[in-house]
């Protein structure tokens, strides 16, 4: 049995901008997991499209039920294969990535195509499909829930990369949402509060040896 899903998404870049991004996307404050990305190969090919494979690595960690099935050295971390096809002339740039690191307990395979949007031909869309299995018995249910669940919330974090990337690309100051406002607010509130306490506290010690 393997969940299928699938999404489109939407980037107010052109087609080349998304293409020269995705190149450039890592760092970005969105992926800190991803800890390297190597080149494998690349190639023209005799039609011009550009072909390359990667290899990532990112942070991954399984929770505490699922550890058990893992050896320590890789229940926190992961390895993906990434491969892309950049065809100019169709204008199309497609993706296929899947895991090669404990793929018997949980295997995700993702393909993505970017292309210029039909209605607006200065934005691009992405086509998202996934593939998510597990062949351990019993619990694959569970697994595939899991695995899907932490799927859709790559997707949002790799969308809210693109736009960063993007931004700084076009000279502008990257946009963040009302959430990571909010929290760094709240983050800077609650340390002003700390150091106040530490204040008062210190006031408090200070007179009683007066």
């Amino acid at each position: 049995m393997v969940k299928y899903f699938c999404c489109a998404g939407l980037l107010k870049s052109t087609w080349d901008e998304v293409c020269i991004a995705f190149w450039q996307r890592y760092p970005n404050p969105y992926s800190n997991h991803v800890l390297t990305e190597d080149i494998i190969f690349r190639e023209v090919t005799p039609t011009n499209c550009l072909k390359s494979r990667r290899l990532l690595t990112k942070t991954s960690r399984a929770p505490r039920w699922m550890e058990r099935y893992l050896p320590k050295h890789m229940a926190r971390k992961a390895y993906i294969i990434e491969d892309s096809i950049v065809d100019p002339q169709k204008r199309t740039m497609t993706t296929l990535t899947w895991n090669i690191s404990h793929a018997r307990l949980l295997s995700v395979e993702e393909r993505c195509v970017y292309q210029i949007n039909p209605d607006d031909g200065s934005w691009t869309e992405i086509r998202r499909e996934a593939w998510i299995s597990s062949n351990i018995y019993g619990l694959s249910r569970a697994i595939q829930e899991f695995g899907l669940a932490r799927f859709k919330t790559g997707v949002t974090k790799t969308m809210k990369g693109f736009e960063y990337v993007l931004a700084k690309m076009q000279g502008e100051t990257p946009s963040r949402s009302l959430t990571e406002t909010a929290t760094d607010r709240a983050r800077e509130t609650a340390l002003a509060a700390k150091e106040k306490a530490k204040d008062l506290a210190s006031q408090a010690q200070k007179k009683q040896y007066v």
